[in-house]
């Protein structure tokens, strides 16, 4: 296989690749529907740019152009088209075999997300990803891309089977042409050839090795989140990453949550991780983990891995409104909310979810996990409507006979994991009264609880023994673990019981404490802040009715002075008397101005002033002048 080095593709000029660019820049007439051979202006300068930006290791302005640039162009020029042939742009990138794969994959990519793909081109994309990976295998390709896009390869060839799956199992309105080419094409999309891509990827990349390595301080793929900054290439080893996620997302499809869950063990889902870079990445691997657990009754672990997935959407989805995986962040939220409700239901540890993740799982399914618990038809019909709603799109993998009548079998694997689901939970409802009865109870005789529950000594025995298995669960070590709240020893006739006490978490209360008390200083802050705004308000307006009285202070010593003028004028206009009142009236209205304007000078002096009590006093005298200057204004 040869090589494809980037680092020996030359030096990358711009102007040659615009001039090999048609001159017209017209897309084509609307009647003439779909070409694949037109190639808009705006396409050509992002293939050209991204193509260069690869050659150079560019990985930032690849992110750019892979999640925003892509994103754009394809919503405002192929919303519901497929993007340009692979042909159309291959001049523009010196028809490069790398770079044309990738593109391809990206073509389906859109065409899955917006269109319905026929036959012919989900066979065509099982030979792009088989042609990629091999490349990825057996080639050496010396770049780096970003882990969104790598995660999104594994994450679309994953789906990309299960969607072919579910086509091919729908026989039923298949026409001739199409069982024609299913006949032909049998091993497009074989679960073997699958499997065998990520199993292959995991071990060609030694993502196994390379993690225990990193255990013992020997390597630093997690620290650098999976990017070689040597110069060397990301490419096999974050795929062979993702593969293991890929695996375990197969394995739940096909039923087989031990395996899944095997295949996803080198990496430790309790720490940070490559597989926690990218959002989509995060809640596959926890949706899947979480769901294979549930279902091999290893609530606790599921219960504990949904709460903290749910808790860190809960303060991060905010981040993510603007990229095109937000609808299917909310899709897995609301489905991973349903299965705790169901873990919670059938294993209640209340105690080990968040507060914040149980308020919001008592909005959404308080009223329904009430009526869970009561083990009716109702609640089963319950358990039928989450589970349906929340569990993966089982896939039949076998291909059809051909020679029998042709039936849709597409939900075959979905009613059969759903009958066994069910059936645990109705060897549950039995476990309900005898964990009613243990919590009341610290030691109960055999012969008691029996009467208790309507059962004969031996039946009970059955149930007991029966509860103590339910409760109980192997893990991927080989280890038993408990998934009680309440357990129980038997010594002869006398049933002891032992509550499982919850581990005090101080360190959890602490930081709740803590956020509490920067809550309560944040709002003193603001209080202090709003007093502040208030107190200078209240100086400016002291200031502006200083200004005011003063005026009006002014405008009555002005007016008294008139009226003492006008007084004595028409006093000495009048004929000789023994005696002449004081005009004390005016005389007042004078020395009110005056007194007045000195109060100015006080309220300046106090407008300034630290003591807020003087402030009130002082602007209560000044607007009861005020009043008073305005009555005797009026008397006059």
């Amino acid at each position: 296989m040869a090589a494809y080095d980037y680092d020996d593709a030359g030096t990358y000029d711009e102007t040659s690749a615009t001039q090999r660019q048609p001159s017209s820049g017209a897309p084509p007439s609307s009647d003439l529907g779909y070409d694949p051979n037109f190639v808009p202006d705006s396409v050509k300068s992002f293939v050209v740019h991204l193509y260069r930006y690869i050659r150079e290791k560019n990985v930032y302005e690849i992110h750019q152009m892979y999640e925003t640039s892509f994103q754009t162009l394809s919503d405002r020029l192929f919303k519901d088209t497929p993007w340009p042939s692979v042909d159309a742009v291959a001049d523009y990138v010196d028809n490069d075999h790398v770079f044309c794969l990738l593109y391809r994959e990206m073509w389906f990519r859109h065409l899955y997300a917006r269109l319905s793909p026929t036959l012919k081109q989900r066979i065509d994309s099982w030979d792009n990803y088989c042609s990629l990976f091999q490349v990825v295998l057996h080639g050496v390709v010396n770049m780096q891309l970003p882990n969104q896009w790598l995660w999104d390869m594994v994450d679309e060839f994953v789906y990309q089977f299960q969607s072919f799956c579910q086509y091919r199992a729908k026989m039923k309105n298949k026409n001739e042409q199409e069982i024609a080419l299913l006949r032909q094409f049998d091993q497009a999309w074989n679960v073997y050839g699958v499997l065998n891509f990520l199993q292959a990827l995991v071990e060609k990349s030694m993502i196994i090795q390379i993690l225990e390595q990193e255990k013992e301080g020997l390597e630093q793929f997690t620290a650098n989140d999976g990017y070689d900054y040597n110069g060397g290439s990301n490419v096999l080893k974050v795929l062979g990453y993702f593969s293991m996620v890929g695996l375990l997302r197969v394995h739940c499809l096909l039923g087989d949550y031990h395996t899944g869950l095997k295949c996803l063990q080198p990496i430790d889902i309790t720490q940070q991780g490559v597989f926690t870079t990218v959002i989509g990445s995060h809640i596959t691997t926890i949706y899947h983990y979480g769901f294979a657990n549930l279902m091999l009754r290893r609530y606790v672990e599921a219960i504990r891995e949904f709460n903290k997935i749910l808790l860190y959407i809960y303060k991060t989805k905010q981040f993510h409104q603007k990229s095109p995986q937000y609808e299917q962040i909310l899709k897995k939220n609301e489905q991973m909310y349903a299965l705790l409700a169901i873990a919670l239901s059938l294993c209640p540890q209340v105690k080990l979810v968040e507060e914040t993740v149980n308020s919001q799982l008592r909005e959404k399914y308080g009223e329904k996990m009430n009526r869970m618990q009561r083990y009716d038809d109702e609640a089963f019909a319950i358990y039928d409507e989450l589970f349906s709603y929340a569990c993966p799109k089982f896939i039949t993998p076998s291909p059809p006979s051909f020679e029998e009548p042709l039936v849709n079998y597409n939900q075959d694997a979905y009613r059969l994991q759903l009958k066994l689901f069910l059936y645990e939970v109705k060897q549950q409802q039995l476990l309900s009264g005898v964990r009613t009865f243990l919590k009341v109870y610290s030691s109960i005789s055999v012969g008691k609880l029996a009467s208790y529950m309507e059962v004969d000594e031996a039946k009970l025995r059955t149930i007991l023994l029966t509860y103590k298995h339910k409760t109980h669960s192997v893990d991927t070590e080989g280890k038993v673990i408990s998934n009680a709240d309440v357990d129980f020893y038997i010594d002869d006739d006398l049933i002891s019981v032992v509550e499982s006490k919850p581990v005090k978490r101080y360190g959890d209360y602490f930081l709740r404490q803590i956020v509490k008390l920067e809550g309560v200083i944040n709002d003193m802050d603001r209080v202090k802040k709003m007093v502040g705004s208030a107190r200078l308000c209240l100086h400016n307006s002291m200031r502006a009715l200083n200004l005011f009285v003063n005026v009006c202070g002014v405008g009555v010593i002005i007016y008294s002075l008139w009226l003492i003028k006008k007084w004595q004028v028409g006093v000495s206009e009048l004929p000789p008397v023994s005696h002449v009142p004081k005009p004390w009236f005016i005389y007042t209205c004078l020395g009110m101005g005056i007194a007045v304007c000195l109060s100015t000078l006080c309220g300046h002096m106090v407008a300034n002033s630290i003591s807020s009590f003087t402030l009130f006093i002082v602007s209560f005298l000044v607007i009861t002048t005020f009043l008073l200057i305005f009555g005797l204004k009026s008397l006059l």
